[in-house]
């Protein structure tokens, strides 16, 4: 078979839909849902040659598998696309017309605020059936006790039990579209029966992360009761779908089939947060080469989000994870958006983020060339926390009179010129990530030659 190229190009990946196994000793066994990578493909058009995670290449058919893609920009994804929030019980009853038995929405009490209301259109006319909560569950009868309303509105799919009807079709909030179907439709749905949770690597304020085992490789898993915090978590999700870099963290797939939990399931990193690799080896272990690797990984990462007009928001030491061999990844894309959307600032970092970022709500690459200012600072100073013997309600005022750190410990000057580059309050003046990476190869190959 020789190699044409086609619309599935090398390094496509896919997912399989079925099981596979070789009939010669050229083809690739795989089991559906296992993700391949595609080598080439060939003149005929029914097969491709692909490798799985092991490395192992051969030939697969092309019926066999479907091709992951990026969820789309400005898909609104929900796990509880039913939910309506708040709105009235008028309101409820339009949405629920013309009438048809079984079809329902969830929405927030008017009269109790705190319970929810359970609407179903029943034979020609609307119930209304209070949630409350008892004991930290919801309830409808004080009889069947949910952990959250994903799991209330399954028992009821399946069974009325005491309804006037099993829910049969819910009523989709205008715009959002199921994170369940969104993510099975683009591939990147995993299953719950492949994965092996191992043991806590992480807590979080939203849950826990878990080394975990998938289909036999280590995975990192960000496991998120599914309440109303899992909604941002299902936003961070389809950013990563979009992102594929060797400096970012790759997103593996979402386990959204459990009711309990959301599972995002990430490349493991074995050697955790930049931040603690830095303050655990310290000086005497990480010469300037390896600071200077990482500092250079973290600025081609930045610049294929440059490049794809993704805004970061968060880039910080704790938020860059090493891996086994050493390379530096960028990592929790919970704020991450695309450079037009707006933020809410009550929640961001003080001492990482540029102070239009702060004062107008103003964030663009430019704001995330001034994080990786402090970043590459916190490189230098081997993990120190920045503006050392600075009050935080200090910070913004100082900096906003001029105010730069001074250079770390044993930093090459070069570099602190880099980092005061990235922190003019003129953003206009600020490098590119293109033009920042560029600088820090330039200082790699000068000392490479010295």
């Amino acid at each position: 078979m020789s190699v044409v190229q086609t619309p599935w190009q090398a390094g496509t990946e896919c997912v399989a839909n079925y099981d596979f196994q070789r009939r010669t000793e050229q083809d690739l066994e795989f089991t559906k849902g296992e993700v391949l990578t595609i080598v080439a493909v060939t003149r005929d058009p029914n097969w491709y040659k692909a490798k799985n995670k092991g490395g192992q290449v051969g030939f697969i058919p092309a019926n066999y598998v479907q091709k992951r893609e990026g969820v789309k920009s400005g898909t609104k994804l929900s796990l509880m696309p039913w939910f309506h929030g708040k709105i009235t019980r008028e309101q409820a009853e339009r949405l629920l017309y013309p009438p048809e038995t079984g079809l329902f929405l969830v929405r927030e009490s008017t009269n109790y605020p705190g319970d929810y209301t359970l609407c179903v259109s029943c034979e020609g006319k609307v119930e209304h059936y209070r949630i409350i909560y008892k004991s930290g569950k919801l309830t409808i009868d004080e009889e069947a006790y949910f952990e959250n309303l994903m799991q209330l509105v399954e028992h009821y799919t399946n069974d009325a039990d005491g309804l006037c009807t099993c829910l049969m079709k819910p009523k989709l909030m205008e715009g959002m579209v199921a994170a369940q179907d969104e993510f099975s439709r683009s591939g990147w749905a995993l299953k719950m029966k492949d994965l092996k949770l191992l043991q806590i690597i992480g807590k979080g304020e939203f849950g826990d992360v878990m080394l975990g085992d998938y289909r036999g490789s280590k995975v990192a898993v960000k496991c998120i009761k599914n309440d109303a915090t899992a909604q941002a978590f299902v936003a961070e999700a389809l950013v990563m779908t979009q992102l594929r870099h060797n400096n970012l963290v790759q997103l593996l797939g979402v386990i959204v089939e459990d009711k309990s939990s959301l599972f995002i399931v990430t490349e493991f990193m074995a050697k955790g947060s930049l931040v603690d690799y830095l303050r655990s080896r310290g000086r005497s272990v990480l010469g300037g080469e390896c600071l200077l690797k990482f500092s250079l990984d973290v600025s081609e990462g930045m610049e294929y989000l440059e490049d794809n007009n993704f805004v970061h928001r968060d880039l910080a030491a704790r938020n860059v994870l090493v891996s086994e061999d050493n390379i530096a990844k960028v990592s929790d894309f919970g704020l991450t958006k695309e450079a037009s959307a707006t933020q809410d600032t009550s929640k961001l970092p003080v001492k990482w983020t540029a102070p239009e970022a702060l004062r107008e709500k103003l964030f663009s690459t430019k704001s995330d060339v001034w994080s990786f200012g402090i970043l590459l600072w916190e490189i230098y100073s081997f993990g120190r926390v920045p503006y050392p013997r600075i009050a935080l309600k200090d910070v913004v005022p100082r900096v906003e009179k001029g105010y730069k750190m001074e250079s770390p410990d044993g930093c090459p000057v070069i570099v602190y010129e880099l980092m005061k580059q990235c922190w003019h309050l003129d953003t206009t003046q600020r490098p590119s990530f293109r033009k920042l990476r560029e600088q820090l190869e330039h200082i790699k190959a000068k000392e490479l030659y010295q």
